[in-house]
């Protein structure tokens, strides 16, 4: 007898994965009908390339009559909405029965040369695998998927801002412009620590998620091979990227709140306000009311970025949705109603964003144990080392705005308030196109954890190309739309006459934000931290540079060329990394062909 084993331990033929077990045993009595499946398998049966190996075991010789090898691999894969791992069984049986050793060797020639004959054959799919492989769609569309949620969710917070502006610009331009200086001093204390803590969080799930994977999926198939029959746990998982991440976001939270409203009035002073100002006391007072929900937004934010490494984009989207609502339906009432002017804005905002934090921490204790069972299993160090990089990183650009609206103000209330309308309507359209990258991040990590370069490949050239095609259809429907937009924020004439003069900042400059952003997205994915760090930090340096003697020549119109200038250089950063031979992006200008077939 001849056994012959096909085992694979990455994607599965289709010819295999059917719901049923099956069994082929072949007989002296079948040969004709066996080679005849030899010759049609290389036409019918998919091969895939995923970890998968071809082996033919020794042939061995019986005497006795029909022995069958069973073997119960177990194939799991990650589940789309649990993003949890399911295990699909089935038994295969390959026995071939013959009555003379020389036929069986025969046989198995015979095998091998159909199998050698069908990879020759099927190169393309084995050694060059082009860029319309099925692993390739399928990321493609898996890319699709993320964003489309992801972007629905990137549009709510900045969609609600604006609503905020605008409630709040119709209470005078000395509301607006206090309210838009203090919102810029919580985005650079809270975002501080945010952004790398939400951006890593991404990365490291991910990868921590596709070895929990790997590890469960090398258990089952052991517990297979001894016989042992295996039943998945519905046991929430353990991870400890999720819980260093959550553990760092409420310690970060804390020390924001504590930083905010304790240091509110050296911030303003920092930012041109000083204590003779009419915008000093409603901007401390928003300042210090939105410090309180400081912690629930850095945890809230890290959830985020844990979800993002899950590759679940949905349950965020709900979260934030329902929290944003309810600020909705606060924002005239506290603001209007109860008279509570921009300190009901501040009131409204800080609810939402408890809500939204309490409600992804419910959703995220079904899956995954929030807290580890021992301190020491957590990643500080990795978090650390990796999240140093970008509070280098998000820091420049953070000083960089801060910079901007800082300048923005010192020309007076009215180009203040101008300023601040233009930069929510800049920052809440480009966003939009950072679902592409933060769901591209998710992909790459994941697929480079498995060192599938092709894949990586592919999703680059895709997301960028896709990038670039909404930067620009949203620079066209800007400059038609702003002029008639502004109106929603602001009945003062003097600021709508400032507003209209920045149409071509806002519109303009989306290409290159959509790009910038898609390239940070990469970046993290591939955890190119140091080159993201330094690079932004150079950016940010030339940019202040700008920023500082372009107001004083220009005016308003010089804040804004310096912020264009700043996601201008953002962009080309990415394109020189993306470029260069040398660092992590070799694949893309080298050869990617690496499946391998062992017999």
């Amino acid at each position: 007898m001849v056994i012959a084993n096909l085992s694979c331990g990455g994607t599965v033929s289709r010819a295999l994965t059917n719901k049923h077990s099956r069994k082929w045993a072949f007989s002296s009595s079948h040969s004709r009908e066996f080679r005849g499946f030899l010759a049609r398998g290389t036409r019918n049966v998919e091969v895939v390339v995923g970890r998968c190996s071809l082996s033919l075991d020794n042939t061995r010789g019986f005497l006795s009559s029909s022995i069958f090898r069973h073997r119960k691999p177990i194939f799991s894969r990650f589940d789309s909405r649990l993003r949890g791992v399911q295990s699909y069984n089935f038994e295969e049986s390959s026995v071939i029965e013959e009555e003379s050793l020389p036929e069986n060797l025969s046989l198995l020639n015979e095998l091998n040369g159909t199998v050698s004959s069908g990879i020759n054959e099927s190169n393309s799919t084995l050694t060059e695998v082009p860029a319309s492989t099925s692993q390739s769609k399928e990321a493609i569309d898996e890319l699709i998927m993320l964003s489309l949620p992801a972007l629905a969710g990137q549009a709510i917070e900045p969609l609600v801002q604006l609503m905020e502006t605008a409630f709040i610009g119709r209470l005078g331009s000395v509301e607006l412009a206090s309210a838009g200086v203090s919102i810029s001093l919580f985005n650079i204390i809270s975002k501080l620590f945010n952004i790398p803590l939400l951006s890593v969080a991404t990365s490291f799930v991910a990868e921590d998620v596709s070895k929990n994977a790997r590890r469960l999926s090398a258990a089952d198939e052991e517990e297979g091979a001894h016989g042992k029959s295996f039943i998945l746990a519905t046991e929430r998982l353990q991870l400890s990227s999720v819980s260093t991440a959550l553990l760092l976001a409420a310690g970060i939270g804390i020390f924001e709140a504590m930083a905010l409203s304790l240091g509110s009035g050296q911030l303003l002073s920092l930012m041109g306000i000083s204590r003779a100002s009419s915008m000093r006391a409603p901007a401390q007072q928003f300042l210090f009311l939105r410090a309180i929900g400081a912690p629930a937004f850095v945890v809230s934010l890290a959830l985020q970025g844990i979800f993002r490494g899950f590759k679940d984009t949905k349950t965020p989207v709900y979260c934030l949705g329902f929290g944003n609502f309810t600020s909705i339906f606060l924002f005239p009432l506290l603001i209007y109603y109860c008279q509570l002017g921009v300190s009901g804005a501040a009131i409204s905002t800080v609810i939402s964003q408890y809500i939204v934090a309490f409600a992804m921490i419910w959703c995220l204790s079904k899956r995954v144990v929030l807290l580890p069972p021992k301190l020491g299993n957590l990643q500080f160090g990795g978090y650390l080392k990796s999240g140093g990089f970008l509070i280098g990183r998000t820091l420049a650009v953070l000083l960089t705005l801060t910079l901007g609206t800082s300048m923005a103000a010192r020309q007076g209330p009215v180009a203040m308030a101008a300023h601040q309308i233009c930069v929510q309507v800049w920052l809440a359209v480009s966003l939009l196109t950072d679902a592409l990258g933060t769901s591209a991040q998710a992909l790459v990590a994941s697929y480079i954890s498995k060192d599938d370069y092709r894949t990586v490949k592919d999703v680059t050239h895709f997301v960028l190309k896709i990038g670039f095609v909404a930067g620009v259809s949203l620079a066209v429907i800007l400059g038609v739309s702003f002029s008639s937009l502004a109106p929603l924020f602001t009945k003062d004439v003097e600021v709508l006459r400032v507003v209209k003069t920045g149409v071509l900042f806002v519109s303009a400059s989306q290409p290159m934000n959509a790009l910038a952003f898609i390239f940070d997205g990469l970046h993290y994915g591939v955890s190119d931290f140091p080159y993201a760090a330094h690079s932004m930090m150079l950016v940010g340096a030339i940019s202040s540079a700008y920023l500082l003697w372009a107001p004083t020549v220009f005016g308003l119109p010089g804040v804004w060329s310096g912020l264009t200038l700043f996601m201008g250089l953002r962009m080309m950063a990415g394109i020189i990394r993306l470029m260069s031979k040398d660092g992590p992006w070799w694949f893309l200008h080298g050869d990617v062909n690496k499946a391998k077939v062992s017999f």
